[in-house]
């Protein structure tokens, strides 16, 4: 198990690397778009491709901050069911929705992905609207996201399996819902 934990480390540096650089990926976004706005309206001309700069540059903070976000624990669950049951209860429930869910999902999306991407990048691709971008690298960076967030999910099966067994201590004990629907049943029964 020492070696899982160590590529789960691995895993998980790299993925929060790229969570934290992309961040800034949607400041660059308002500033495109900002600057899209102010010069369609000043100078009253256009181009598409600013406007496809938008969608690439929030696509890429979506897509590859989505495996940070998993590794942080803030994916949308069902709160209120989640919440309500004991923490091993709920490393359960996510050791069976990562297994599940995710794995499968992550795997389909990077096989079908992959065909797609590489075609579009052999063709040279380009965007159907006049002045448009290529389109290679926006699906590029959807496979690279769901390669991460595969990644990812691996990293949390491996943490979530020595969190159950007693190797390593949980990295968040108390999930927000879960400390709210506590405080929730120490205020009834005060």
């Amino acid at each position: 198990m020492g070696s899982l934990l160590a590529l789960s480390r691995v895993i998980d540096a790299i993925n929060d690397r790229i969570g934290k650089a992309v961040s800034w990926l949607i400041l660059l976004a308002i500033l495109v778009s900002t600057g899209n706005a102010i010069v369609r309206k000043v100078f009253d001309t256009s181009s598409n491709a600013w406007l496809e700069l938008q969608w690439y540059l929030f696509g890429a903070a979506f897509m590859l901050a989505a495996a940070y976000t998993l590794k942080q624990n803030e994916h949308i669950r069902i709160d209120i069911l989640y919440g309500a049951v004991s923490r091993r209860k709920q490393h359960w429930i996510d050791l069976f929705g990562h297994v599940f869910f995710l794995m499968p999902m992550a795997t389909l999306m990077v096989w079908l992905l992959v065909p797609y991407a590489f075609s579009s990048f052999r063709t040279g691709e380009m965007s159907p609207n006049s002045g448009g971008l290529i389109l290679w690298p926006a699906k590029a960076i959807l496979l690279a996201g769901f390669v991460l967030l595969f990644a990812q999910g691996i990293s949390e099966i491996i943490k979530k399996i020595a969190v159950m067994r007693g190797l390593i201590e949980d990295p968040f004990p108390e999930t927000e819902t879960h400390a709210a629907v506590a405080a929730m049943k120490t205020e009834e029964t005060n």
